[in-house]
């Protein structure tokens, strides 16, 4: 709910009220063009958005809202392609004086003109990511791709990186791979807002929200303000969730206990289809969890109206057929200008979901594999930032397989932001300079009479040399190295030369040998001298392309590690760490016993090889 004082509480539920509606409407050209309520056809005007389908309760659903206006306007109907509309309603206080409610911000998308008239309607900032995605190969958290996206659609978010990151599975690092179904960035955001276990929207400031479904009641709806109103005789609820596994092409199933209620069908999200069975289980039961604040009555009521209500507001309702214990929620509204509001909840029953199967693993079909011979395409795009300085800093990181034995070809353009570092030059500045005739006495009426070019250049010449020093812009060098299957490229190493400013990366190597049903992995690291760069979000695409890419493969039993902040130790004489030593015995297999004082680092590594080697 749309935050507003508690007078204008009172005054939106007092039986009588005093409002009006104004707006504005900038050109792309920036001129603004101002109407009042007067100029607003009477009936005309309405605005409606949804975060949910006609039937059930959805998530990472990213609905567009829409307004609809007819003015009494002579403006030229051409010049409002792409206008900004923002409109707002003004409601009296008690005090006399208005409390202004903005109701959104839309872009004109058809603009038609009659004789005095001109009917206007529009879009609010959803539609720009409707922009192709590309299936980007990429790597990050959920803040990252929503940034990629708003970055990308020049729409500001809502949030910040902290906010998103303290919901559930806020801060996991998640995945995108080129061979997804994925063709814009709102496809992106849908699967983003599913992980996050909510829904996506743009806000009356028109910037991207994500929202999710609550369980207080913002407020109670009694009888008298409302015109008409229905109400199921069931409370839609969800106890279990459902998410295709696209590699072992079967439907996984996660539920609370007792599972007498309604499943969400997530589909094949592909951003829960990489990474251990148990982090899977974990990202599911988050949204699982998320889902148990759905506990709603389904309804649809004609009612006064209320301008602060927004989607997703818990409500009850009072009075009537309606049952004051129960709440409901928002999931469809459209104010109608001067006129009824209409809010409506979805849902279905629980007791018909018992008719279907809950886990059906029947879903033969869903993947569709790559032909023989087919050309394949796996893209990139980096979901972060990336610092370059004088160490290896890995900017592109592609997974990729093949179904028989091919060769492929890796591009790639990356923009680097270059800082060098300031030199300090020095020269020696050499010339002649003519020291003036510094003899007295006075001057004769012939020597006054000399011309003035003949006293300018009289004197004695000499010849100097001055030591000069100076600083100016450096030149930073930029070293790229390849990596495939874990093995550097020694052969070909690009280098640059740059001076400070932005810059074009162009990258190109031919993949040779591509194994079949093999996972193969191609990495890009950018090392700088002589100063240090930056990479930004969305800067850095790269492509592998080749005949037969695509497909499925089996593990070839490589598990990666990574961690930041280890230190070097020795597994046979160790590094002493103060304050913390440990004797470490070894015996495997027959292999002869250590006897090792390790640090803490190694102590541990050798405990976890012994463990992956007793489970193995």
């Amino acid at each position: 709910m749309y935050a507003v004082s508690d007078d204008f509480l009172e005054a939106v539920a007092a039986n009588t009220r005093n409002y009006y509606w104004a707006g504005t409407i900038t050109t792309t050209a920036g001129k603004v063009y101002e109407f009042g309520y007067s100029d607003i056809l009477k009936g005309s005007g309405y605005i409606s958005s949804q975060c949910c389908g006609s039937t059930e309760i959805e998530l990472g659903t990213v609905y567009s809202s829409e307004l609809g206006i007819t003015l009494l306007s002579e403006v030229d109907r051409y010049t409002l392609e792409d206008a900004v509309v923002e409109i707002s309603c003004f409601l009296r206080l008690a005090d006399g004086s208005y409390e202004e409610v903005p109701m959104g911000v839309f872009e004109v998308s058809e603009a038609n003109r009659t004789a005095k008239c001109i009917e206007i309607k529009a879009y609010d900032y959803m539609l720009r990511f409707e922009k192709s995605f590309n299936g980007f190969q990429s790597t990050g958290t959920a803040y990252d791709f929503i940034n990629l996206c708003c970055l990308a659609c020049s729409v500001e978010m809502a949030q910040t990186q902290d906010e998103i990151e303290a919901m559930a599975n806020g801060s996991e690092t998640l995945s995108i791979y080129s061979e997804e179904d994925i063709e814009t960035y709102r496809d992106v955001l849908y699967y983003v807002g599913q992980v996050l276990g909510g829904f996506f929207l743009i806000n009356r400031e028109g910037k991207l929200e994500l929202r999710k479904y609550g369980s207080e009641p913002v407020l109670d709806i009694a009888q008298k303000h409302r015109f008409s109103s229905s109400f199921s005789d069931f409370i839609t609820r969800y106890t279990a969730v459902s998410s295709t596994n696209m590699r072992t092409e079967t439907a996984e199933y996660y539920s609370v206990d007792p599972d007498d209620g309604l499943t969400m069908n997530l589909g094949v999200n592909p951003l829960l289809q990489f990474g251990l069975d148990e982090t899977r289980a974990q990202l599911c039961t988050n949204i699982l969890n998320d889902l148990q604040a759905v506990n709603y009555v389904p309804f649809d009521s004609d009612t006064i109206g209320n301008p602060a209500l927004d989607l997703g507001d818990v409500l009850t309702f009072s009075g009537g057929q309606a049952d004051g214990d129960q709440i409901t929620c928002i999931t469809s509204i459209k104010y109608t200008i001067g006129g009824r509001q209409t809010l409506k909840c979805v849902g279905k029953n629980p007791k018909l979901s018992q008719a279907k199967s809950k886990n059906d693993k029947n879903i033969s079909g869903l993947l569709s594999q790559i032909e023989e011979g087919k050309m394949g395409l796996y893209t990139y795009t980096n979901a972060s930032a990336y610092t370059v300085a004088d160490s290896n800093t890995k900017i592109i990181s592609m997974e990729f397989t093949a179904k028989e034995e091919t060769y492929a070809e890796f591009i790639a353009q990356v923009v680097v932001e270059i800082s060098a570092d300031a030199v300090e030059r020095s020269a020696t500045a050499s010339g002649t300079i003519t020291i003036p005739d510094s003899s007295g006495g006075d001057a004769s009426a012939e020597d006054s009479s000399t011309d003035d070019e003949s006293a300018e250049t009289s004197g004695t010449e000499v010849e100097v040399s001055l030591p000069v020093t100076w600083t100016e812009d450096g030149e930073a060098l930029v070293y790229v190295t390849y990596e495939y299957n874990n093995s550097y490229i020694t052969a070909f190493a690009p280098v640059e030369t740059w001076r400070s400013g932005k810059h074009i990366l162009t990258l190109f190597y031919p993949i040779e040998d591509i194994a079949a049903s093999v996972a193969s992995h191609f990495n890009v690291y950018l090392r700088l001298e002589g100063g240090n760069g930056k990479v930004a979000t969305g800067d850095c695409i790269a492509a592998i392309a080749g005949q037969s890419m695509g497909g499925t493969y089996a593990w070839d039993g490589v598990l990666e590690l990574e961690e930041e902040g280890v230190g070097r130790f020795s597994l046979v004489t160790g590094l002493t760490n103060p304050g913390y030593t440990d004797e470490m015995a070894y015996e495997k297999y027959g292999r002869k016993e250590w006897g090792v004082e390790e640090s803490a680092s190694a102590v541990a590594f050798g405990r976890m090889f012994a463990a992956f080697e007793d489970a193995t």
